[in-house]
């Protein structure tokens, strides 16, 4: 089915795939109202820098984080948010990403699980990437350009998200979060100290959680 569901959630095609490209701005918008928006923590912070917890229970008290998530996403200017970068210890994500046509992809994915390409499948895209945990720096990093995620929507039921380019970045950029690494990590030494310098020289333009 490809219509939203009346309870609030996003339907899924024949092949299991969320639609997530139906209503964006008004879901983004619900989501964002009900929430209050967070600082974000940044590169040094131990709960990035850790495998995060299975979320086992799709309760009121998840459904308020992902609110937080999208309201905090929103202030930040960001396309995906994972909760550790709000300081939760749970394998959570949000987006709201548009994909190399342009489309615009807006979601939630709990426990997600990054399906490995096929050798033929993997064609690279180089492109610049950024992280609201490493707030002002930029860096390439080449990364397929095509992206399956599997994981469970907000209420448990098990879904996949899939996109390209942009979107494929995001999906790989943030499940790679709620296993403790930062794109940063993917980087050379010369690369990574480059773009920590970076951060160090820049000003964030959200509020950040200093690392003591």
């Amino acid at each position: 089915m490809s219509q939203q569901e009346t309870d609030g959630r996003i339907g899924v095609d024949d092949e299991g795939f969320l639609v997530d490209t139906e209503d964006c701005e008004e879901r983004e918008a619900a989501y964002r109202e009900r929430g209050t928006s967070r600082p974000i923590t940044v590169v040094g912070n131990p709960v990035l820098h850790k495998e995060c917890k299975d979320v086992t229970a799709f309760d009121d008290e998840l459904a308020r984080l992902i609110d937080d998530m999208f309201a905090s996403q929103k202030t930040a200017e960001g396309v995906g948010l994972a909760a550790n970068q709000i300081g939760v210890d749970l394998k959570v994500f949000v987006y709201d990403c548009p994909d190399d046509d342009g489309v615009r992809h807006t979601g939630v994915i709990c426990n997600p699980v990054l399906e490995e390409l096929a050798p033929e499948a993997r064609v690279l895209d180089d492109s610049n990437e950024g992280c609201l945990s490493v707030p002002t720096a930029y860096a390439s990093l080449a990364r397929p350009d095509y992206a399956v995620v599997r994981g469970q929507d907000a209420q448990g039921n098990p879904v996949k998200v899939r996109g390209n380019g942009y979107f494929a970045r995001c999906l790989q950029h943030e499940t790679d979060h709620l296993y403790g690494y930062l794109y940063i990590d993917r980087l050379s030494k010369r690369e990574r100290k480059d773009a920590l310098r970076q951060m160090d020289e820049g000003t964030p333009r959200y509020e950040v959680v200093p690392n003591d």
